[in-house]
């Protein structure tokens, strides 16, 4: 049976039939498949040699293709610190126009966790740009499990150098087709692929999910990447935001439940970092004038209903009981859906009016899409739907759940799509 492989790999795939033009930066939040993707795409055409780890350089560089074997014997011995400084990575790429000259190895050079090395983005910047003068055949590709360093990088430094695939956690169709996840399954366990095969040892699942991703991506993603003056309040936020997902809270109400002090600037920012990193966003209201907007309520939304589930003190069957917590899962994975599959010039809000609510608008220029979720929880406000039409004309309106449109069928449809069907 071919292994499953996502959809973005053909993106890539046609990149490296063309003349490199760009560098490509592949991202996406952690344990994504950026790395398998990579990996996948360049065994597909046999270039195996051409990706090389940060974390084990002088073990890829010696052991995995031609291209790279008069690397000094001598740097076997070179792992840590130095085998990841800029000398390193100025050497590694020369091998590979070597390589290329001879006739050996790939005329790729795929770095993966490339933020590990010290001002890796001049260096890059210096190396690439003198490949564009020679006009050398070398494809370079970027990526790492730290997307946001990867990215402040890529933007200080590499700015009209660099063409991006971006990855999102993945839907429901592809955890279904590549590990035969259910649909009940997929709204608690979520999407992450990495920890499909421990959902039967639920306590382990949980621990992989808050000890393997969570935590790393704050630590040595967010913290690391930016000025956090309070650790400890974004933290709470993340914590709270997880709790409350799906649900509208000012940022007064926020302050109110953290114990930490801050201001709503602050939290703002800080929900924007774990927006950024993959794990919790605050969708803006949508009023019609993108001022009003900003100083919104947000609500919050989980990424990926695995961080919901491995937070809380339900089991699966007790989540499944649970009329009320099961229907703010599906809500959220609904959410969680529409924000993942957003693409440019798409975005992403609620509406609140009183006690007239839409769970989520989408929007792509003057067009508005209205979205209510009939999770089982509480009875869909169409009310809502009709003001909110009223008010602002909409293209559609569209229910999910019973009597709508099937969850699963809803779940398998991008956002933007919704706007094209009839």
């Amino acid at each position: 049976m071919e292994p499953f492989s996502r959809p973005e790999k053909q993106s890539l795939l046609k990149r490296f039939s063309e003349q490199p033009q760009w560098m490509t930066l592949v991202t996406g939040p952690r344990q994504c498949g950026k790395t398998t993707l990579v990996q996948q795409a360049l065994a597909d055409l046999g270039w195996s040699n051409g990706y090389i780890a940060i974390d084990e350089p002088t073990h890829a560089a010696l052991d995995t293709g031609s291209a790279f074997r008069d690397i000094d014997e001598n740097e076997t011995t070179l792992r840590g610190d130095r085998s990841r400084d800029e000398a390193w990575l100025t050497r590694t790429w020369v091998q590979a126009r070597a390589g290329i000259e001879r006739g050996e190895g790939a005329p790729v050079l795929a770095l993966d966790e490339i933020q590990k090395i010290p001002n890796w983005s001049e260096t890059v910047k210096g190396l690439w740009d003198d490949d564009r003068r020679r006009e050398r055949p070398l494809h370079v590709v970027l990526l790492g499990s730290s997307p946001l360093l990867v990215q402040k990088g890529v933007s200080e430094s590499l700015a009209g150098r660099y063409e991006t695939i971006r990855l999102s956690h993945w839907s429901f169709p592809e955890m279904s087709r590549a590990f035969r996840v259910d649909l009940p399954s997929y709204v608690y366990f979520g999407g992450y692929p990495g920890a499909a095969s421990l959902v039967r040892d639920e306590e382990r699942w949980r621990a992989y999910i808050l000890g393997s991703l969570v935590e790393p991506n704050i630590e040595s993603d967010i913290l690391a990447m930016e000025r956090v003056d309070k650790p400890a309040l974004l933290k709470q936020l993340f914590e709270l935001a997880v709790l409350y997902s799906g649900q509208i809270l000012s940022y007064t109400k926020l302050l109110g439940q953290l114990q930490e002090a801050g201001n709503t600037t602050t939290l703002a920012r800080y929900l924007t970092l774990l927006s950024n990193a993959g794990l919790v966003t605050g969708l803006q209201k949508y009023t019609g004038s993108a001022l009003r907007r900003r100083a919104s309520s947000p609500k919050l939304l989980v990424l990926n209903t695995a961080l919901m589930s491995a937070s809380s003190e339900y089991t699966f069957e007790q989540a499944k009981a649970d009329r009320s917590h099961w229907g703010r899962l599906v809500e959220s994975a609904v959410g969680a859906h529409l924000h993942n599959t957003l693409t440019p010039g798409i975005s992403l809000h609620y509406w609140r009016e009183n006690s007239l609510e839409v769970d989520y608008v989408l929007q792509r220029g003057r067009q508005l899409l209205s979205i209510e979720v009939k999770s089982g929880r509480r009875k869909p406000n169409l009310r809502g739907i009709a003001a909110f039409s009223a008010r602002y004309g909409t293209l559609k309106e569209v229910i999910v759940g019973e009597g709508g449109v099937p969850l699963e069928e809803f779940l398998s449809i991008p956002a933007g799509a919704w706007f094209e069907i009839p």
